[in-house]
Formats: C-alpha cells, structure tokens, sequence
C-alpha cells in the first residue's frame, strides 16, 4: 500500500459506454480493468471519475441536426468534438464497468453534467475556466501526487494529467492502465504533450 499520505489514485471514467459493446467504445477498454483493481489495491487515497450527461447534451451529435458523430463544432468556448451518446445521466452506460473493484474509494467526481459545456478533465470544465473542485479538494486533504489510470488516454486522462500539472501536482500516468480512441495519431500527441507537461509515464 502506498503509506506516503500525499499519494493518490485518479481512476478515470471507466464506465460501461467507453467499454467495448458501449455507446461510445475505446478499443479494449475493458481489458484495463483487472490491472486498474490491482493497482487500486495499493493505494489508500483513490478518487474515482464518472461522465454524467443530462440528455440532449451539447457535445452530443444527436444535439445538431444534419451532424454526425466526430464531426466538430464550434462552440462558445471553442472547437468541439461531437460525440455518440454517451454516459447519460442514470443509464447503463454510466455505470462503472462491473468488474472494478474499489469499495475503499473516497471521492466519485461526476463531470459533464452542465448542460452546454463538455468535460474531459477532472479538474476543469472545457471551457477552461469552470473549475470541477478537485484540485481544490486534493489540496485540503494534502494529497500532491497523482496517478492516473483509466479512459480515454487522449481525452479524459490527457486533459486531467496536464491540468493537474498546471495546478502544482506530480503526476504519473501508468499507460498500461490506461486505452486510447487514437483518432488520426492522437494517442501519440496526447503521449508527447504529457511528457512535455513534465507527467511521467509508466
């Protein structure tokens, strides 16, 4: 078990849509989750990340007549991928994959749940200001190493490892304990932007 308090596990986002079978599947995501519960099991301080929709939400194609899914938008607070359905708020798909195993989780950060703004971060909303209280709860409780595993390693966990950076943490990225949507090279950006952010990866 980690002892050194300061530690903690960021478990992002591994629910049933991002899992093969899912409304919005990455490629083997299922096959994380065996070494997710072994790693877990090692640590004493684990907050766990879930995508919560409302219906209708505004990064969902189904939300702008005549678009399709990966198609992009531009929204208020910038360049938007669209996406399939997902996560809706008390639904299957929401629910964490049946097989994680982390009753001794402290915190399940719900994201995504405003209406008009998407959420890759655990830490802040995509508009790149509406911060999720995370950093601020980490901080209260002294927890300043993170290490993240979970889904998608170019999406959720990119953007939670780098604004986590920002915000003062040390982070560690355990890459076999994470799965990508890789999307015309963007595992490898994702990859390269961490480790210019000063993340490790494992």
């Amino acid at each position: 078990m980690k002892s050194d308090n300061r530690d903690v596990l960021l478990i992002v986002d591994v629910q049933n849509d991002f899992c093969p079978g899912g409304a919005l599947a990455v490629p083997q995501g299922d096959e994380i989750v065996p070494l997710v519960n072994k790693i877990a099991a090692g640590f004493a301080h684990i907050v766990v990340t879930q995508d919560w929709h409302p219906a209708g939400h505004l990064s969902f194609a189904s939300a702008h007549p005549g678009r399709h899914p990966f198609e992009t938008v531009e929204l208020p607070y910038g360049t938007q991928v669209l996406w399939p359905d997902h996560c809706v708020q008390g639904t299957p798909g929401a629910e964490f994959h049946p097989d994680l195993d982390v009753p001794h989780a402290e915190l399940v950060l719900r994201k995504g749940f405003v209406a008009t703004i998407d959420s890759y971060s655990a830490l802040r909303e995509n508009d790149r200001k509406t911060p999720t209280g995370l950093a601020s709860y980490l901080r209260e409780r002294g927890l300043a190493r993170i290490t993240m595993v979970g889904i998608a390693t170019d999406y959720c966990v990119l953007y939670s490892a780098l604004d986590a950076r920002e915000a003062g943490f040390e982070v560690t990225v355990e890459t076999r304990a994470c799965r990508g949507l890789d999307v015309d090279g963007s595992l490898q950006r994702a990859l390269t932007a961490m480790s210019n952010a000063g993340v490790t990866l494992a």
